[in-house]
């Protein structure tokens, strides 16, 4: 697989990013390197630590160090006294922790081109950070794809407001549509019509909650619509679409992290062994 050319798309989802973490392992056992990497909020992460050459070990590692106090600290008591604010959360802690997560500044340092994702939340255009896009500093990009408005502020930078970039492209495939490649495996986490109902329950307020229904059905159709221009457009690298079972409302779910880990693993390692057979 050496002079394969392989893209690496990793969607956005939260938590359940780590899923992201196991399939990078199941193809490092495959022998699948990839040579690009397209990511969406923290799937974007995901794809920065691994363009930066950290393993599938190394990642999970950081990422479980990681608490829920360290990226969801409230910038009120109350949601309700919260919704005076920009943002329910604040900024701060989690683009400290996205520093320590991706320590690399720039684009340049990493070993294999990344693209992000992010979104003018003035203009609504889709903006794509890095290769092929806005040269940032990395650290900006980062804190840019991963600000989902109502938790998070928008990161001002070059003169504009950024939010996160799963608002436009959850799954970024037309992203990845714009680099030449062989093979594309899209590792998808974010919002879909397949996910199983959470096993209990969500403890938030009925606002945020219809807040999340709405986004995440568009986010759904959103993917999915773009899965079907991929495969409507002739002329397009094969896909191998990773699509792990995951729960719906597990944005901030980290003690869940192990099992969203290990459902990525066996879901890749499932297709790669299918393509392998059939490719």
């Amino acid at each position: 697989m050496n002079s394969t050319r392989i893209t690496a798309v990793f969607g956005g989802g939260g938590a359940k990013a780590a899923a992201q973490i196991g399939a990078l392992r199941a193809l490092e056992e495959a022998g699948f390197q990839p040579t690009r990497y397209v990511g969406t909020s923290m799937g974007g992460v995901i794809a920065a630590g691994a363009a930066a050459g950290a393993s599938a070990d190394e990642l999970s590692q950081r990422f479980r160090a990681v608490k829920v106090s360290q990226v969801a600290r409230p910038r009120a008591l109350t949601p309700i006294a919260g919704l005076w604010f920009r943002s329910l959360l604040r900024a701060e802690p989690l683009h400290d922790t996205l520093h320590r997560l991706v320590p690399a500044r720039t684009f340049a340092e990493l070993r294999h081109p990344l693209t992000l994702t992010t979104v003018d939340a003035d203009s609504r255009e889709l903006l794509t950070l890095g290769e092929g896009g806005l040269d940032l500093p990395l650290q900006d990009a980062l804190a840019a794809t991963t600000a989902l408005p109502v938790y998070y502020p928008p990161v001002e930078v070059a003169g504009r407001r950024l939010v996160d970039g799963g608002l436009r492209a959850v799954l970024p495939l037309d992203v990845a549509a714009q680099f030449e490649a062989d093979l594309v495996v899209a590792v998808d986490v974010g919002p879909g019509f397949d996910e199983p109902p959470p096993k209990q329950r969500a403890r938030a307020p009925g606002l945020l909650l219809a807040h999340d229904l709405g986004e995440g059905v568009l986010m759904a159709q959103q993917a999915q619509d773009a899965l079907a221009r991929w495969r409507l457009t002739p002329g397009r690298a094969r896909l191998i679409h990773v699509r792990p079972p995951l729960p719906r409302r597990a944005t901030f779910a980290a003690e869940l992290f192990s099992e969203f880990e290990q459902a990525g693993y066996e879901t890749t390692r499932a297709a790669l062994a299918q393509e392998q057979t059939h490719g």
